[in-house]
């Protein structure tokens, strides 16, 4: 079978929002090529950076290759794809150059790209994730490992936004909490808050293809006993209290529900939100600040922005 590459020239600030376009347009599988690699200075012991060539790798912004089935209707989907990413100046982000290109690629060849580039990474002291096919033992004893499928559409779960909300999980969390994912994506913060110890997780997306791909890797982990998987929009809707909230999706979204956490948190909850590009920072800070929350915690990594704040 051959799969149609379709790849979008962007910004480093565009970045998951045009990933989450081309997972809502019906994407198979995304791969983030950034220059940026080539030259970091790591800060931590955490991620892992395998042999990298410079010329995989645009001189400027960041390219984003998203692979269809070779049946798609690539030249409706084209202009579409090309207006959404458009659309995001609305939101404030910048998206240019906003290149797209396309071609034909085959399976075998699309397969070997996934497995050579990802491999088992350390996001924190106990969280390990791991692709499905790789084989990895354990070195600690209160290590957890997070199985995905780079395959599926929302990639390994090593973006920074990533990483930081994981760090912040495992800091914050404590034994039998109750937590809400806002926008789980993947389920890849679900699972692990369930895999720390948390009593109940509902995870929580909009998309139903997200749905989907949660309900599957929540499967996949064998944490389904403790994760309930639900389409829903933001907070609307929720009756229940929570432990903790963990969010992380764009900062324009994360204000929109912000009024809702006082109501959802109980005294002495957790917000985690994550997404955030350092220009919003004070936007998503003094959301949080005017519900009454107060800030505990703020973690950087390259241009992305993590925030811990608690409800008293």
């Amino acid at each position: 079978m051959n799969w149609l590459e379709l790849s979008v020239h962007t910004s480093h600030e565009a970045i998951e929002a045009v990933s989450h376009i081309l997972q809502e347009s019906g994407a198979n599988g995304t791969l983030i090529e950034d220059p940026e690699v080539l030259w970091r200075k790591w800060e931590n012991r955490f991620g892992e950076l395998i042999a990298l060539r410079k010329e995989d790798y645009p001189e400027h912004g960041v390219v984003i290759k998203a692979y269809f089935p070779e049946k798609t209707d690539f030249e409706s989907l084209l202009p579409r794809i090309q207006h959404r990413v458009q659309q995001l100046k609305q939101f404030g982000l910048d998206p240019d150059p906003a290149i797209v290109h396309t071609r034909m690629v085959d399976e075998e060849s699309w397969a070997d790209k996934w497995k050579a580039y990802y491999k088992p990474v350390r996001i924190s002291d106990k969280l390990v994730i791991k692709p499905t096919w790789e084989e990895y033992e354990p070195v600690l004893l209160d290590e957890h490992i997070i199985e995905l499928d780079p395959g599926m559409a929302f990639g390994t779960g090593t973006h920074p936004t990533t990483m930081l909300s994981l760090q912040l999980l495992e800091k914050y969390l404590f034994p039998n909490w109750r937590i809400i994912d806002v926008g789980c994506g993947s389920g890849i913060l679900s699972i692990a808050a369930a895999k720390l110890g948390a009593k109940e997780v509902l995870a929580l997306d909009l998309d139903p293809l997200a749905v989907e791909k949660s309900k599957e890797n929540v499967c996949l982990n064998q944490v389904d006993q403790v994760v309930s998987v639900k389409q829903g929009n933001l907070l609307q809707g929720v009756t229940h209290t929570a432990d903790c909230v963990v969010a992380n999706i764009l900062a324009e979204i994360i204000v929109q529900f912000t009024y809702d956490l006082p109501r959802v948190l109980v005294p002495g909850g957790i917000f985690i939100s994550s997404g955030i590009i350092k220009e919003k920072e004070e936007l998503v800070r003094k959301s949080i600040e005017q519900v009454g929350l107060q800030v505990l915690e703020v973690k950087y990594q390259e241009d992305w922005v993590a925030i811990a704040a608690k409800k008293w």
